[in-house]
């Protein structure tokens, strides 16, 4: 069992993911970012220019390391191939976080390129309590575990979602990574409340903050439809969100994604300026 208070070795200020486009600037003038976001699946091959200049970034900055590929809520076994990858990666990178999504990604020898969310009942907190505690035990590290943006809601659910991360957490130990964006586009999609769902996450449980872009769109019936995109300038209404997060969280380390249509550093270094004026009033 993990310690799950929200502890890492990140920084409470901004950080971002990190593009190759932008090495050269990061280095040069990374103000106002102090620490970087890598996506493991990135970075598991054996060499080359990508582990260079990680390497290269490591000297200067934390890294935090961000799995997409787990399939943490799968219904079969984790893929002991790609977890050993993970393991080799942290144990020469020693990030100072590492997490992965409450998700799904894999049905039975397949593997589908998105990121679905899941019931929350018994069942499916059984399964990923275990994938959870398989995944610490190998990385012999605590993870954090994101919330998900949804689209619909599972009548099989019995649970909240917040109440359901609080049982993860005191099952496993693991930590929570809150995604505000994520928050946002479930509480549009779903119709509900977002500013309530925050009052009953578990912050003390929170150990890194998360920041997007998102699209919009319509359903079938002509109703607001939002899509996590990771592709556009943070909305001002997650903006809004986030400064109503932080005054109950306190200072957490605050990642700006920006994953497609990645804009030059400078608009990149712009959004991150904008989330250390966030952090500023609770520092």
């Amino acid at each position: 069992m993990f310690d799950s208070t929200p502890r890492t070795d990140l920084p409470n200020a901004p950080g971002v993911g990190y593009k190759p486009q932008h090495f050269a600037e990061i280095l040069e003038a990374p103000a106002p970012v102090e620490w970087l976001e890598i996506h493991a699946e990135n970075y598991m091959g054996q060499g080359g220019r990508p582990l260079a200049q990680l390497r290269h970034l490591a000297e200067r900055f934390p890294i935090s390391v961000h799995g997409v590929g787990l399939s943490i809520g799968g219904e079969g076994p984790l893929d002991k191939d790609h977890l050993d990858r993970l393991k080799t990666l942290c144990d020469w990178l020693n990030p100072a976080s590492f997490s992965e999504h409450l998700a799904w990604s894999t049905h039975e020898t397949g593997f589908l390129n998105d990121l679905l969310p899941l019931p929350y009942n018994t069942d499916t907190l059984n399964r990923v309590a275990s994938h959870i505690n398989q995944v610490q035990e190998v990385l012999g590290r605590r993870m954090l575990l994101e919330n998900p943006s949804s689209y619909l809601a599972f009548t099989e659910s019995t649970m909240s979602e917040t109440d359901f991360l609080r049982e993860i957490t005191q099952r496993t130990g693991c930590g929570l990574l809150l995604d505000v964006n994520n928050v946002f586009v479930s509480a549009t999609n779903l119709k509900m409340d977002a500013r309530a769902y925050i009052d009953d996450f578990p912050m003390d449980r929170v150990g890194e903050i998360h920041l997007g872009g998102h699209d919009e769109d319509e359903d079938d019936h002509g109703a607001p439809l939002l899509i996590d995109s990771h592709g556009a300038e943070i909305a001002d209404p997650v903006w809004a969100l986030l400064d109503y997060t932080l005054a109950k969280s306190g200072p957490r380390p605050l990642l700006i994604e920006w994953d497609t249509d990645v804009p030059d550093w400078p608009i990149l270094a712009q959004e991150a300026q904008r989330g250390a004026d966030a952090l500023a009033p609770v520092q």
